[in-house]
């Protein structure tokens, strides 16, 4: 359920957590023993295995990106990451990004509004939002609303299809998408300054600045969004009322090198979302919703020889404010505090040979007026080999233990290989058990919350080609999910309320497509990314297709580059979809831009976009009698220095 459709004013005083302290402190007990048994096996092994420590620091993984596991331990998985060029195409948030540049499909609760992605045909809260190898899915909903990520202050947005609970912890069922922020170690300071205009007094205004050496560095970056958002509906007299919204993205890294050995990194990021909750084609609205994001990590990196480690402690606090009337002073409001510690131990037996152990701990607080003070205490140990036997093959596999207050959480484990069978062909497979935890909005939501409820849990595999000629990359991917216990919010006949259940077992099957082609003549160049899917969802339990997912799904982008001047057309196909007794209709949509760099061969480079958005003026929706903006511009200047 979101947020918005939860505002009754309840409470409820939690009293299970103190049953939880003598099982949990056990079980973490017998963990901790077993981390400490690899712990103490690596240990030795390095008197035997010692490698000359790598003089150049600043060039390892471990120092320039903090979520390694994406690019190390992802060999069998398809892994997407959108280039600079992508992200400024589509850069107001990740809906935009996602919507024009993946398979995944968003339902948008109108422009701005809630946004929530189904991934595989598995839902918003069975997608994981990974922040610097932080999994930051909301403790209250378990889900991330993609209309509140802004795109602007990330250097790179990566796609990582299939299970991924092993890593990643609860929610990384249908995949998980990544943001990150990369700290350069060398000498630079490079600065840009974008400021935009557009229909429905629509502004933006992002500054982002990088600079730094071999020993520190640090980016900083702040992006400003409002938007009246007042667009009339087609083919009707009304217009997108009560839609208006202000988000604002402050976000601040550092790097500092200590010594030849360890490295600090500083990660903070705050986001603050103003908006007003739009009206239907059938139902007027007043409501208001403020949401506050803070997230901090501290970061330590050691590397020895063959040995490196990384410890972690990250804050993360959800807030937010919701007014069934905007003009009253009256609102409901929830909060949710996590602290968490990670330690990640990686050994490199060899050049084909390493371990990876990681154990973290979090607790969790919330407060709120349907529920008061929940807790929740969580430890696991994750245990991850990498082995490349030969050349041309490599796998893993992997293995998560999860000890979780109040219920039991289940092994999780995957493997994953790639086999590259020629110069231009690679084939990909991965299988994995992957779960998801009840929110605490599913166990304490008063009235409604269900203290029995059992994690979700699936299996699923996924076979892949890759096919590299030249400037031609082509991707070709089989999955299938089956997933149990899924929770569902029902309405109790009995009780007259809605409340959660385990009751629902669903099958997810299909193939995506990828195409892309980059080709560069002299001064020219053109460039094709596209994707195609086709997926089935069942609820085998009513033997029905789940909700809005689309069994075709189609988008592509093509970029036409002459020295200076660049012009770009892009398509999305968003087919038929099943809603609750109804379909609803599939649409195409076209967006088309045009930019162009003056003064680009100097330090000051002044770059002016215009992009014609819904270009053929569709009228379409994807959530039911809330339509999407009729046809609408944005005028860009960029100012690199």
């Amino acid at each position: 359920m979101l947020w918005e459709d939860k505002h009754e004013d309840a409470s409820q005083e939690t009293c299970h957590f103190s049953q939880f302290k003598t099982t949990f402190g056990r079980k973490v007990f017998e963990i901790m023993k077993l981390i400490i048994g690899i712990l103490f096996i690596s240990v030795f092994s390095i008197s035997i295995h010692a490698q000359t420590f790598v003089d150049s620091i600043q060039k390892l993984d471990e120092v320039v990106l903090s979520d390694v596991k994406l690019k190390r331990y992802a060999t069998g998985y398809k892994v997407t990451v959108l280039s600079d060029s992508i992200l400024k195409k589509n850069n107001t948030s990740l809906t935009d990004v996602l919507r024009f540049n993946s398979n995944i499909y968003l339902k948008e609760n109108g422009y701005g509004m809630v946004s929530s992605p189904s991934f595989r045909g598995t839902n918003a809260s069975q997608t994981a939002v990974v922040w610097n190898g932080i999994n930051i899915n909301s403790q209250l909903n378990g889900q991330t609303d993609f209309n509140t990520v802004s795109t602007s202050n990330y250097n790179a947005i990566a796609i990582r299809s299939g299970g991924g609970s092993v890593q990643y912890g609860s929610g990384a069922i249908g995949g998980s998408i990544h943001l990150n922020n990369e700290l350069k170690f060398y000498s630079h300071a490079e600065n840009r300054l974008k400021l935009a205009y557009g229909s429905f007094n629509t502004k933006q205004i992002a500054l982002n600045s990088s600079f730094g050496n071999n020993l520190w560095t640090a980016t900083i970056g702040a992006a400003y969004n409002h938007s009246d958002n007042d667009y009339k509906f087609l083919g009707t007299n009304m217009k997108n009322e009560n839609a208006a919204f202000d988000n604002l993205d402050l976000n601040f890294n550092l790097g500092y090198v200590v010594s030849k050995k360890d490295v600090l990194k500083l990660y903070h990021q705050n986001f603050k979302s103003d908006r007003e909750f739009s009206s239907t084609l059938v139902a007027p609205s007043d409501s208001k919703y403020i949401s506050k994001d803070y997230r901090t990590m501290l970061e330590w990196v050691r590397i020895s020889g063959s040995v490196s480690s990384k410890l972690k402690a990250v804050n993360l606090l959800e807030e937010f404010k919701y007014f069934e009337n905007k003009n009253s002073s009256n609102f409901s409001k929830g909060k949710a505090n996590t602290w968490l510690f990670k330690y990640n131990f990686n050994y490199k037996f060899s050049e084909t040979l390493e371990l990876n152990a990681i154990s973290d701990y979090s607790y969790i607080t919330a407060r709120g007026n349907s529920f008061s003070n929940p807790k929740r205490n969580a430890f696991s140990v994750t245990t991850i080999l990498s082995h490349r036997p030969l050349p041309k093959l490599q796998y893993a596999l992997s293995v998560r233990q999860d000890v979780i207050s109040n219920f039991k959480s289940p092994l999780v484990y995957s493997v994953d290989a790639s086999f590259k069978a020629t110069k231009h062909y690679t084939l990909k497979i991965n299988a994995s058990k992957n779960y998801r935890v009840p929110t605490f909005n599913d166990l304490y939501w008063q009235p409604g919350g269900n203290l029995d409820l059992k994690p979700e849990s699936s299996f699923q595999i996924d076979l892949g080609q890759e096919v590299f000629v030249k400037d031609f990359n082509f991707s070709l991917n089989g999955f299938y999910i089956k997933s149990s216990d899924l929770i569902q919010w029902r309405p109790n006949s009995s009780l007259g309320y809605w409340n959660p259940v385990n009751i629902a077992n669903a099958d997810h099957y299909g193939i995506e497509f990828g195409l892309d082609v980059n080709k560069k003549i002299n001064k020219h160049s053109l460039n094709l990314n596209s994707n195609y899917s086709y997926t089935i969802a069942r609820d085998l339990d009513k033997a029905q297709d789940l909700f809005y997912v689309p069994t075709h799904k189609a988008n592509a982008a093509v970029s036409y580059n002459y020295k200076f001047f660049t012009m770009f057309y892009q398509h999305l196909y968003n087919g038929e979809v099943t809603i609750i007794g109804d379909e609803l209709k599939g649409f195409d949509v076209g967006n088309l831009g045009l930019s162009y760099a003056f003064n680009a061969n100097n330090s000051w480079e002044y770059i002016l976009d215009f992009k014609l958005n819904n270009l053929y003026n569709v009228y379409y929706e994807n959530v039911s009698l809330r339509p999407m903006p009729n046809r609408n511009f944005t005028i860009q200047l960029t100012f690199k220095f």
